[in-house]
């Protein structure tokens, strides 16, 4: 009998136990825990990352009690969380957005640590290594899942200091859409703060408003106008903004906040095109575990 068989059989016994006698499945456990929005917990369990009472789980349909079952995550037991965290953190260059490094680089959890902040909680999305700025980070995985799924498109704006200083025509590209990675963006707002000279030539300070989130997205759109990115900060996610957090900081988001989040919806226009020669699916069908965690990669 091969080792997959195995790993079946295993699992069909669990399902014969008490934990299948409960109907929470394990990826909603996970995100309630704050370990995961609900779709990257699901690449945890099909990477085989998960246990329950030791035994590996990949089947998606698997469920279990916390308050009973033994569920670890990489050898880590997961508890009931203490509370529902929702964070707003000023993120500063320097940092990695994600909750551990291999490089034993700074992490934006090290500065939650410093602030008291030590129970389970992820970020929402990503501000890379070089980027600072507005950063959520919760332990509510249906709200974490809502405010990077595509299909709500929560706007993230920056404030982007350029070399060079673009002509209007370029800026209504960018407002249009450019192409990058061999797709188009999805309509930006876009606006020209202020010029400036320094002794590398003349710059220019940038507002733009993006409803999704690609590799590096706002980088490689000013890329594509012939304007490099100097500094990027992020100022605003949805109707959350915030300038007197200062670079480090964090506070916890009022109620008023929250809900205001959890009412974001999506305006028709600024919904990225579907590529060419696409038809839905379901969303289980044909999506690999690198496209499910798409939405937790830097867009700046």
């Amino acid at each position: 009998m091969g080792a997959q068989s195995v790993t079946r059989n295993r699992q069909s016994a669990i399902c014969k136990s008490a934990i299948c006698n409960v109907k929470t499945r394990l990826q909603k456990i996970l995100s309630a825990a704050g370990v995961a929005s609900r779709r990257a917990a699901e690449t945890l369990i099909q990477q085989g990352r998960v246990t329950v009472n030791g035994v590996t789980v990949t089947e998606l349909g698997t469920k279990a009690d916390l308050s009973v079952d033994d569920i670890r995550v990489d050898a880590r037991r997961i508890k009931t969380p203490r509370r529902t965290h929702y964070i707003l953190l000023n993120k500063p260059r320097g940092y990695i957005t994600t909750r551990s490094d291999p490089q034993r680089r700074p992490t934006v959890i090290d500065l939650l640590a410093k602030g008291g902040i030590t129970d389970y909680i992820y970020p929402v999305g990503r501000l890379d290594y070089d980027s600072e700025g507005l950063l959520l980070l919760t332990s509510d995985g249906d709200l974490a899942a809502r405010l990077t799924h595509p299909r709500h498109g929560v706007a993230r704006e920056y404030e982007v200091r350029l070399r060079g200083v673009p002509e209007r025509r370029e800026l209504d590209r960018l407002a249009r859409g450019v192409t990058i990675d061999g797709r188009k963006t999805a309509p930006a707002e876009v606006r020209l703060q202020k010029t400036f000279d320094t002794p590398l030539g003349p710059q220019a300070m940038v507002s733009i408003a993006i409803h999704e989130g690609r590799n590096r997205q706002v980088r490689k759109m000013f890329d594509a106008i012939g304007h490099p990115v100097v500094r990027l900060r992020r100022v605003r996610i949805g109707p959350i903004t915030d300038v007197r957090l200062k670079p480090g900081q964090f506070r916890e988001l009022t109620a008023v906040e929250v809900d205001a989040l959890k009412r974001q919806r999506q305006s028709p226009e600024t919904r990225a095109p579907r590529p060419q020669g696409r038809t839905p699916t379901s969303r289980s069908q044909h999506r690999s575990p690198e496209r499910k965690q798409s939405r937790d990669i830097e867009d700046a």
